[in-house]
């Protein structure tokens, strides 16, 4: 479903208010706002239904759609560009592959409940040993819960191919170092951006952050291209 079409719900449907979707959404998204939700209705990235009166009424789709969104700008740093390409994909009816993950990992899903997993369904998931889960959790590189998101799937399923190749967790704590420094290098060139109180500057600040570390990313590659040219000319 696009989000600009027209919906029809099922009888009986349950429908949200904005007020009970942040609620639903602020477990995994502390930080979300009314502004920040307008914002993404303006962007054209969900359409919610509205009554009579104009209020916004949100459908379950819909709020896993928001989920979706959500989770690609936090977890994945993808901008609403990425984002608003692979959505339309996917209300073309297509399965277009999730962008930014590597082979093999499992692509986030807008049905309810496919964004969780429980610590045996993330080894199951990634076919990794719990050795090597509780080895990434000390690096750093996973945080400990008794859920886990993509994020932790997209990571424990990159070790367990770096370990076939004697890559360990705890080879990897300079990433965590430096991931580190690139959001403070982030929230520098947001300052000036973030310290206005409008929520239009605000809800900028947050494309932008999407962008600017989509862009650290490339050039981080590219280094990495460059630099193994040298190791096998």
């Amino acid at each position: 479903m696009a989000a600009g079409a027209a919906k029809s719900q099922a009888p009986g449907a349950q429908l949200l208010n904005i007020g009970q979707v942040l609620a639903r959404l602020r477990t995994d998204f502390p930080d979300l706002s009314n502004s920040k939700l307008r914002f993404l209705e303006e962007q054209g990235l969900v359409s919610p239904s509205r009554t009579s009166s104009g209020y916004r009424k949100f459908c379950m789709s819909d709020v896993e759609r928001l989920r979706l969104i959500l989770s690609m700008q936090r977890d994945h740093y993808l901008p609403l560009k990425v984002i608003r390409s692979y959505l339309s994909e996917l209300d073309a009816g297509r399965s277009p592959a999730f962008p930014g993950l590597p082979d093999g990992a499992a692509t986030p899903t807008i049905i309810p409940g496919g964004k969780r997993y429980k610590k045996s369904e993330l080894l199951r998931e990634a076919q990794s040993p719990p050795s090597l889960l509780a080895e990434a959790v000390s690096a750093s590189l996973i945080q400990p819960g008794e859920s886990y998101g993509d994020d932790a799937l997209t990571m424990l399923t990159s070790l367990v191919a770096l370990q076939k190749c004697g890559i360990e967790p705890r080879h990897l704590r300079g990433f965590r170092t430096a991931a580190a420094r690139e959001v403070d290098l982030i929230e520098s060139a947001l300052r000036p951006m973030v310290r206005r109180r409008d929520t239009a500057s605000k809800a900028r600040a947050a494309e932008l952050a999407g962008d600017i570390a989509g862009n650290l990313e490339s050039v981080r590659a590219s280094l990495v291209r460059s630099a193994l040219g040298r190791i096998a000319p």
